[in-house]
């Protein structure tokens, strides 16, 4: 394809757009000086771009049937064998579907990216089959990730396994409900508001939200650079941190990575043992008005202090930063997505590493060619983002950005005196699933609500795991242990003693 230059009309509308007041020659004047410009494009054209490696064979695989898909949690079926042996032999694996897997469709939850069909494999994929995994197939996720509810995907709602009627919680739903029902026995999940905690939470699955750049995005759909997270997630703390190990550390193609933070034998640091660890119960994640249960507020705070019981010691602490949190996540989240997800197109600029050129074309095709199928909870985002970037010049996305080392400041000033954070995951239960002619205002409700405690962590890059604690009224409740930044391990070894110990 060789890029084509601006007809003097093109040149016009830019012109209007940027307030230049040009003349007929002015722009034909431009016009002209491109034309160096055109041929450099030209031969970059002609130039192959480097790639990620694909190093297993796989099967073309297919869409699952509605009757072999009871949960609405497959989007499409592959079975991809990983090395002979490792860590991971014998483990199979669900990747969600806004990871890369080449020559496996990838549909990130919207109609507007079918089709799409990856030639490359995700640093993580690779990874996991370098480690002896077993990869099945693709995991639904919502539409572009952007729903902590498991109803706003196009191929339709994800069920949660332990009550089919409500929510898996989202975005990683379909991760999260396979390894629920024992479908998979891993799964990839994503986060940049709860979305790997939030349905780990509602399917009563762990889940961890590692330190922000521990594990490469390289090859992963993203949202917004700064909240982008990629994790594990598994029915037992020794698997989280198999997968954990697997696939943590530096690629050399993430941004987001940085040089200082280093991998650790996660694994090794499950002794069953919490002597000695200090937990504080932070009393700001209880409570929330209008969202919080009673009883998944008395039920994480009996399990939090059940860890005096095993050698901890457990401590209140008030932050009241954390009330702020979500208001500093907000500005970060709808103008940060904007701006990278849709208007630059899942890529953006202005950052190194590993372009998925590919992806960036076809979904830019899709999105303006199918603008109106986007979901509601993508539009609101759009809608709200460009106006706020346009008004307001995004003075309080960069507002939140400098708030957001306050917003860390505070937590690690508990973490000189503890070494854990204590608060419930979700403030509520797993919610219904809404009815497909509900108003946008309880679609919405539906998708968002549940952010409260969660999305503070994606801000300040914290490592966050859902730790499942029992059920109420038939479904999980979650109590989520926060950790330093790069304590990964300390965070899986409290909720290994957890399991181990005192889970009921």
């Amino acid at each position: 394809m060789v890029p084509q230059g601006p007809s003097l009309d093109d040149l016009e509308q830019v012109a209007e757009l940027y307030g230049f007041n040009l003349t007929e020659n002015d722009l034909e004047s431009y016009q002209g000086l491109m034309e160096a410009a055109l041929q450099r494009y030209a031969r970059l054209e002609e130039l192959t771009e480097p790639t990620l490696p694909v190093k297993y064979p796989r099967t073309p695989g297919y869409r699952p049937q509605p009757a072999d898909n009871p949960l609405g949690a497959w989007y499409w079926r592959s079975e991809i064998r990983g090395a002979s042996s490792g860590p991971l032999s014998g483990k199979t694996v669900a990747i969600k579907d806004n990871v890369c897997v080449a020559g496996v469709p990838m549909m990130n939850g919207t109609s507007t990216l079918e089709g799409y069909i990856p030639d490359v494999d995700a640093t993580i994929v690779t990874r996991i089959l370098d480690a002896g995994g077993h990869i099945l197939g693709k995991a639904v996720c919502e539409s572009l990730c952007f729903s902590g509810g498991s109803h706003t995907s196009d191929t339709g709602p994800v069920r949660n396994p332990h009550a089919p009627g409500y929510s898996a919680g989202g975005s990683s739903s379909g991760s999260a409900a396979l390894v629920a029902a024992g479908e998979v026995d891993l799964a990839i999940g994503g986060d940049q508001g709860g979305s790997i905690r939030i349905p780990a939470c509602w399917c009563g699955i762990y889940g961890l939200k590692p330190t922000y750049g521990l594990v490469p995005y390289t090859g992963v759909f993203p949202i917004e650079l700064t909240l982008d997270h990629t994790g594990p997630m598994a029915r037992t703390v020794a698997e989280v941190a198999q997968l954990l190990e697997a696939i943590a550390g530096p690629d050399g193609l993430d941004p987001r990575q940085s040089a200082g933070l280093a991998p650790q034998s996660y694994t090794q640091a499950l002794t069953g043992d919490a002597s000695g660890l200090r937990l504080a119960i932070v009393g700001e994640g209880f409570g929330w008005e209008g969202l919080s249960e009673d009883d998944v507020d008395a039920m994480v705070a009996d399990a939090a202090r059940s860890f005096g019981e095993i050698g901890a010691t457990v401590a209140d602490v008030s932050i009241p930063w954390h009330r702020d949190g979500p208001a500093v996540w907000q500005p970060i989240a709808n103008e940060g997505a904007t701006r990278l997800m849709v208007e630059g197109n899942s890529m953006g600029t202005n950052w190194k590493g590993h372009y998925l050129t590919g992806l960036l074309d076809v979904y830019a095709r899709g999105r303006i060619s199918r603008a109106d199928d986007l979901s509601d909870s993508t539009k609101l985002t759009v809608l709200y983002g460009h106006y706020m970037q346009q008004r307001y010049h995004g003075r309080y996305y960069a507002k939140a950005q400098n708030l957001s080392r306050s917003l860390k400041a505070a937590y690690d000033e508990a973490f000189e005196q503890y070494d854990l954070l204590v608060m419930p995951t979700l403030p509520m239960k797993a919610t219904p699933l809404p009815d497909a002619d509900v108003s946008r205002e309880e679609y919405m409700d539906r998708a968002f609500e549940m952010l409260a405690n969660t999305c503070c962590f994606n801000v300040t890059g914290h490592p966050a795991i859902n730790v499942p604690i029992g059920m109420s009224d038939g479904r999980p409740v979650g109590m989520m242990l926060v950790g330093r930044t790069g304590e990964d391990a300390t965070v899986l070894r409290a909720a290994d003693a957890y399991q181990k110990q005192l889970a009921r």
